[in-house]
């Protein structure tokens, strides 16, 4: 059979090693799969298939350095993630309409995954309970508690949602790309792959870091480059064979509108992308994070053996598409003219790949722009308003004034940032009188008052910290931040500037009626937004665009949505079960109402921030820069997506959220709840789109009168006599 597309050229930037003890895996494997009646009469593989797909040459090569023991091991887990795959398709996604059947399968698996062995195994049923229940007794043992909860987690994760998969399959429906990137880290089994990397190489994190931005970023770049590299080897097998709708190239080609060769290729720079940012965390991110957390030399080797062995796992499983039977692999070694491999080693660097590097490093700040381009919004709920909007407008100007926020802070030059008149027309009461227009007036006032907050703060950063590029005062001034939170109800120091005394009062006024849980979330979502903002300065320092992926997941924090989401949930009392807001329907559902409202902001600010601000943190941008167009087809492509993501929202809502009030046997009241929190969404979109459209803050005469945002200006003074005066600016912030 021809194959659909040539496959792209790879950048390949590790060495591909391959592990001595591959023979003695592959002989222990197929007695392993024998004995977990895998093979002859389970109806899913012969002998011949395991041979053929060689999934001890994978392991070889992606644990290039482990021991015998540890990489027959690891292949027994291959072998069984691999079987169940197939075994999930032969039994549920070839046939249509059995989820019911397809869920009971998958709720029994997790009990073959115990935190204490000595809570023991059911009596298995097939092939792969068997071989979850022999796999997790030879494992965990030599692992800490934390792993084990982890790698239970991610082993879950990609169980459950293969009934994603099944879904849309049996809707033919096909995925959005943003959808896509997220699911498929849950059902590709990356994340898992990680697990094992901890323990093949003996690489356990440590509990403290585990959940760490720069680690979840290594693992999810990971993640997202070995999954859009299967996609790209696996399209003919699964799209064309298995009648598959979860493949990257296919996600591609629908959302683009385009031929399958120009969605490979996209697909490749995505996966080269996400690689650059797997560089860029290990390298600037990680050093830093060991270093603030007061890490051990032991601990911090095995942070850096975690990473080298990601490392080895990416290389060694392209290694692997390129000579195993299950992938199309014709035609992989690369061709590309100007690239250049490096012999012997499987490492490849593409001109296409070297190109996009640079340009995202490449951006003129300060280009004149014009007025933002904006489409036409396609948002079907129509705006509400609070009755108690007009007069929630001055009580905002003046909880600003009595904060400070509306004069220079002590000592701190450039942070002279708003005035009355700015304030005013930025008009926070409108957005919260939209976002919940139920609002009590105390309920309006509190809400303006957090959007004032942490707009003051986002605005604020760029000026005192940005400037100086002093990333270490920023990081100084954000953990300070959390100090006015207090769990117990005490006082926290002093407030020191305008900032600290504004949280101080939102926390005190906020946090009173919580329970000590909603407290501890709630303060989480804080300090979530706020170290988003020092996640900008750092691209900014840096001069760097942002990957798409780690746009999207960073901008949700920098734009307060948990927050806000949040105490939407806590009004909600204790009526809806905390697993259900955890579900993964749940966080589809926001996410996609987010991303919708994210991108709005960053076509309504476009003009504000790449000419009046020199930002690299715009959607429009990142998508110019990904995809190397003009500012018109980034416009209609942050569009494209934005609608994408609206049709998710309505999809999860009319299909994903019955099925999961089902599933979980929640009663009419619960559901009901629901419902005001589907209507409350709705709300929320709403209520931002009509508050720019409102405010006085991203319009061209906004900007021309100063009211929107200050001129841009890179790094203070310089030049000749200028450095005592940088000197200053950076000892004042």
């Amino acid at each position: 059979m021809a194959q659909p597309f040539t496959l792209p050229d790879f950048y390949v930037p590790y060495p591909a090693r391959l592990n001595p003890q591959v023979e003695a895996a592959r002989s222990h494997t197929k007695g392993w799969a024998r004995r977990m009646r895998m093979l002859e009469g389970s109806g899913v593989w012969e002998e011949r298939d395991l041979d053929a797909h060689d999934y001890a040459l994978l392991c070889a090569y992606t644990h290039p350095d482990c021991g015998a023991e540890e990489l027959a091991l690891v292949t027994d887990w291959y072998v069984w993630v691999f079987f169940f795959d197939d075994h999930f398709l032969e039994l549920f996604k070839r046939r249509p309409q059995v989820r019911e059947g397809a869920k009971a399968y998958l709720d029994r698996l997790p009990a073959f995954m115990p935190m204490d062995l000595a809570e023991g195994f059911p009596e298995p049923r097939n092939p792969v309970e068997a071989g979850l229940a022999d796999l997790w007794a030879r494992t965990v043992p030599s692992m800490s508690g934390g792993w084990r909860s982890r790698f239970a987690e991610a082993t879950e994760n990609l169980l459950n949602e293969s009934l994603w998969e099944l879904s849309n399959i049996n809707e033919g429906r096909i995925a959005n790309p943003v959808e896509y990137i997220e699911m498929r880290r849950k059902v590709g089994g990356a994340p898992w792959s990680a697990g094992l990397v901890e323990y093949a190489a003996r690489a356990e994190l440590p509990d403290s870091v585990a959940g760490s931005r720069p680690l979840r970023v290594l693992r999810d770049a990971f993640s997202d480059a070995v999954h859009l590299r299967n996609d790209l080897f696996s399209y003919q097998r699964e799209v064309e064979d298995e009648g598959e709708n979860s493949n990257g190239v296919l996600v591609m080609e629908r959302f683009l509108g385009c031929t399958t060769q120009e969605a490979a290729d996209a697909v490749n720079d995505l996966l080269t992308s996400r690689l650059h940012q797997f560089e860029n965390t290990a390298l600037t991110e990680v050093p830093g994070l060991c270093a603030e957390q007061g890490l051990d030399p032991a601990r911090t080797a095995a942070v850096a053996a975690y990473a080298k062995g990601l490392q080895d796992w990416q290389s060694g499983g392209h290694e692997w598409h390129l000579r195993s039977s299950r992938y199309m692999n014709e035609q992989a070694a690369g061709s590309e003219p100007g690239g250049f491999s490096v012999p012997g080693t499987g490492i490849r660097f593409t001109r296409r790949a070297e190109r996009a590097r640079l340009r995202s490093h490449s951006h003129r700040p300060g280009q004149r722009v014009g007025p933002s381009l904006l489409p036409e919004f396609q948002l079907p709920y129509p705006v509400s308003l609070s009755p108690h909007l007009d007069p929630a407008r001055p009580r905002c100007v003046e909880w600003g004034r009595r904060m400070g926020m509306l004069q220079p802070q002590p000592g701190r030059p450039l942070s002279d940032i708003w005035d009355e008149h700015r304030l005013a027309g930025y008009d926070f009461p409108l957005c919260s009188a939209g976002l919940d227009p139920d609002a009590t007036p105390q309920e309006l006032d509190l809400s303006s008052n957090w959007l004032t907050w942490g707009t003051y703060g986002d605005d604020l950063y760029p000026a005192l910290y940005g400037r100086g590029r002093d990333l270490a005062g920023a990081r100084a001034a954000t953990e300070r931040l959390s100090l006015f939170m207090p769990l117990d109800g005490s006082g926290g120091p002093e407030p020191r500037d305008a900032l600290e005394r504004g949280l101080a009062d939102l926390w005190a006024r906020t946090a009173g009626p919580m329970s000590q849980r909603d407290r501890v979330v709630f303060r989480g979502t804080v300090e979530d937004m706020t170290a988003s903002w020092v996640w900008e300065l750092a691209n900014q320092a840096q001069h760097r665009i942002p990957d798409p992926v780690d746009y999207i997941e960073m901008r949700r924090l920098t734009f307060g949505a948990d927050m806000t989401m949040r105490l939407s949930r806590i009004r909600h009392g204790e009526t809806v079960p905390e697993e259900v807001y955890r579900s993964g329907t749940i966080r589809s559902l926001e996410n996609s109402a987010v991303d919708y409202a994210t991108l709005l902001n960053d076509l309504f600010s476009y003009q504000k921030e790449i000419e009046y601000e020199g930002e690299v943190h715009n959607g429009v941008l990142v998508v110019q820069n990904f995809f190397d167009v003009d500012y018109a087809t980034g416009v209609a492509l942050v569009d494209a997506l934005m609608n994408s993501r609206l049709r998710q929202f309505q999809h999860v809502v009319s299909h994903e959220l019955p099925v999961l009030c089902e599933d979980l046997g929640l009663d009419s009241g619960t559901r009901a709840v629901l419902d005001d929190y589907v209507r409350e969404l709705q709300d929320w979109m709403a209520g931002i789109l009509h508050w720019h459209r409102g405010c006085r803050r991203y319009g061209a005469d906004d900007l021309r009168a100063g009211t929107g945002a200050a001129p841009w200006r890179l790094g203070g003074p310089t030049g000749l006599g200028t450095s005592s005066a940088r000197i200053t600016e950076l000892l004042a912030g």
